[in-house]
């Protein structure tokens, strides 16, 4: 799905993870629609550890 930052994939269960945190994140900090797709920018490229999002990964985790 997407690729890390030495080249390495995502696999499914971490993307999967992502979402989770995202959704958690959404609901905790009531984060308002037009605000998901950064937020869930910032998720997945922390935890890649590159800037470079995968804008198949990041619409999948934003998707209602």
């Amino acid at each position: 799905m997407a690729k890390a930052q030495a080249g390495a994939q995502v696999s499914v269960f971490d993307c999967d993870i992502l979402r989770s945190a995202f959704i958690k994140t959404v609901i905790e900090e009531n984060i308002p629609e037009d605000k998901w797709r950064s937020v869930a920018a910032f998720l997945i490229s922390d935890f890649t550890g590159s800037d470079d999002v995968d804008p198949d990964l990041l619409e999948w985790i934003v998707r209602k």
